[in-house]
């Protein structure tokens, strides 16, 4: 994938989509739905016309984005459960979040200048890599296509909602400075199903260095829920609490006597002596 980057005869960089003022909703026929080359089954699906990224949170076409990610994200659960591959599409869509979470990656997909050609060898190339399945690597195709590659992250969060609310699972993220080994991420994911009650739970982990050291958990709707076991936590509470502490400070006048105490003394002294 790295190479075929790096051969983009174009830069990542630049000439990225322009802000649209309108958008157009219309409903195109995608073939392949069941992203095998082998079935003849198809579908409609919603095929907006936005801007490609950095779209300003909270506006109405982020919202109608998600739900646009929403139709993409149930046909993809619908072909997983269809074909019995529910845990291992839920894999696959795991690596697609984490390989669309490189910025480069990302941008590459939505340069307008780069051919569909070149992007659907990349593609290939991160299947191959990722041993995606070939159903995966189809829908990837069908999102290029239907020009939807700037929503991927969104089809991933729907997704792994969807995903969770059908198989009773819990998701909790862990966030710690180095990578933990997986019979701690284990006992993470039993300590999570005891105070959630739920049938599965699937842990997401994140490096975080701010940490020092120890780790986060979040889980519960939204993420609701959160549990800081880190050194970072424990620096920031002795900080509150010495901020809140008034250490006394001499006053002048006791400094004052301080320092005139060893001239009295002397003086006490050198009178001793005459006498």
């Amino acid at each position: 994938m790295a190479a075929a980057l790096q051969n983009a005869t174009v830069s990542l960089h630049s000439n990225k989509i322009p802000p649209s003022p309108r958008v157009s909703t219309t409903t195109r026929r995608l073939n392949n739905l069941s992203f095998s080359s082998s079935s003849s089954s198809s579908a409609f699906f919603p095929c907006l016309k936005l801007t490609a990224a950095r779209r300003p949170r909270g506006s109405g076409i982020v919202m109608m984005a998600s739900t646009v990610a929403a139709s993409y994200a149930e046909a993809l659960l619908d072909i997983a459960k269809s074909s019995d591959t529910l845990d291992v599409t839920c894999a696959d869509v795991e690596k697609i979040d984490s390989i669309f979470s490189d910025e480069a990656v990302a941008e590459f997909f939505l340069n307008p200048i780069i051919s569909e050609e070149k992007k659907k060898e990349v593609i290939a190339e991160l299947a191959a890599g990722n041993s995606l399945q070939p159903t995966t690597e189809n829908f990837l195709n069908i999102l290029l296509e239907a020009e939807r590659m700037d929503i991927v992250k969104d089809i991933v969060e729907e997704f792994e909602r969807e995903y969770n609310e059908i198989t009773d699972t819990e998701m909790a993220v862990v966030s710690s400075v180095v990578p933990l080994e997986s019979q701690h991420l284990a006992q993470l994911a039993k300590q999570v199903q005891k105070w959630t009650g739920a049938k599965n739970v699937r842990i997401k982990t994140n490096i975080d260095p701010s940490l020092v050291a120890g780790f986060t958990i979040r889980y519960g709707a939204d993420g609701s829920k959160f549990i800081d076991l880190s050194v970072k936590k424990q620096l920031d509470e002795i900080v509150a609490q010495t901020d809140s502490i008034e250490f006394p400070l001499p006053s002048l006048e006791d400094s004052d006597d301080s320092e005139s105490a060893p001239a009295a003394a002397e003086a006490e002294s050198a009178a001793a002596v005459a006498n």
